[in-house]
């Protein structure tokens, strides 16, 4: 590896933990784009660009090489993000599908799909190691730096205003940013620490439990995640997602709780072509493997449609929940039929160029 850094790679990128609301003062706020993080060291030709597990991405963006030179000060480390947008807003799947084996692949991705990088952190410039500096200084020497900057690199938004901080939860949510960041004005950037405070879009849905996979320590014992389920207009469940956070004895109790609700159940399970699927193409089923779970155990259990369960999600990808969804309760009142779709929250589409081209604000 090149050695013309101002700071050795990797570094522990600083990290956020999860707030209900936003701090009100003595904080920058910037939105929370949904993409890869990834650090950039640059010295002189060589770049190198690390991700969140510390892990080379160079090879998966090929397309970012010459834009990092061209924007990217000489000698310098940079915190940032690594997103694909569309006209729809920020493309995860897409972005998902940069990490290919084959080269060949990946450069034709590059050019189908190519990536973008947004900045909002400095961690070294000009040979000087920044992370003592307070995160009020850094966002400065951070502007100056991307003063010039031309697509496909480009600087956060930034706001110390709370209120503006909470109109972005809404207002680039359509764009389909993650929510909003908090930065201490005078914190120091901390690799590996949380550090940063961070409020994602949260709202609730009433989904079916057509089934659950076992944990992993307690096959047949334990409870590992439920299965849930959204009805479509014309009456077709699809799988949205999983909700798994349950503690251990929870986990037994539910093993019990659910098993009457096994007995027949795919006599008329509307995913029993799924579970017959056997080694067939089941990429987006939910026993489905795809090339993200690495081999992992995805079998499953169907459930009668009986039960229906409220979670909490922060928002969707496509048709389905982008995160884990977190359990609320069980919902005796609700029938499965009218878990659908058409309750979700829908949010007003917003333009990524106005996100882009927003002025940072003093």
């Amino acid at each position: 590896m090149p050695t013309g850094f101002p700071i050795a790679p990797p570094i522990e990128p600083m990290l956020a933990k999860l707030a209900d609301d936003l701090p009100s003062s003595g904080y920058l706020y910037e939105p929370k784009w949904d993409g890869f993080r990834a650090i950039v060291f640059r010295g002189g030709s060589d770049v190198f660009t690390q991700s969140r597990d510390l892990r080379p991405l160079d090879r998966y963006f090929p397309d970012l090489h010459d834009p990092f030179l061209d924007n990217l000060p000489d000698r310098c480390v940079v915190d940032g993000e690594i997103v694909i947008a569309t006209p729809r807003g920020l493309d995860f799947d897409a972005l998902q599908l940069r990490l290919h084996p084959a080269a060949s692949r990946v450069a034709k991705l590059a050019k189908e799909t190519p990536a973008a990088f947004i900045a909002f952190d400095l961690i070294a410039l000009d040979s000087k190691d920044l992370q003592t500096t307070p995160q009020a200084e850094r966002r400065v020497l951070l502007e100056r730096a991307f003063a010039r900057a031309k697509p496909p690199v480009h600087l956060t938004p930034m706001t110390r205003d709370p209120l503006v901080a909470r109109e972005w939860l809404s207002r680039f949510e359509g764009a389909g940013l993650d929510g909003v960041i908090a930065k201490r004005e005078q914190g120091e950037y901390e690799p590996g620490k949380r550090a940063m405070i961070k409020v994602k879009h949260a709202r609730t849905a009433d989904c079916v439990v057509a089934g659950f996979r076992w944990h992993k320590t307690g096959p047949g014992v334990l409870v590992g995640s439920l299965l849930l389920g959204l009805y479509d207009d014309s009456g077709s469940l699809h799988h949205v997602g999983v909700t798994s956070s349950f503690t251990m004895a929870k986990r037994r109790e539910l093993a019990n709780e659910l098993a009457p609700l096994r007995k027949n159940a795919l006599d008329d399970h509307p995913w029993r072509e799924w579970a017959d699927a056997g080694n067939g193409d089941m990429t987006r089923m939910p026993g489905g493997q795809s090339r993200w779970s690495a081999g992992k155990d995805l079998s499953w259990e169907p459930l009668r449609i009986e039960r229906v369960c409220e979670v909490k999600y922060d928002h969707m990808q496509g048709p389905r929940f982008r995160h884990a969804a977190i359990f609320q309760r069980w919902r005796p009142d609700k029938r499965p039929s009218d878990c659908r779709y058409d309750q979700l929250e829908v949010t007003t589409p917003y333009e990524l160029e106005k996100v882009f081209g927003a002025r940072p604000e003093r």
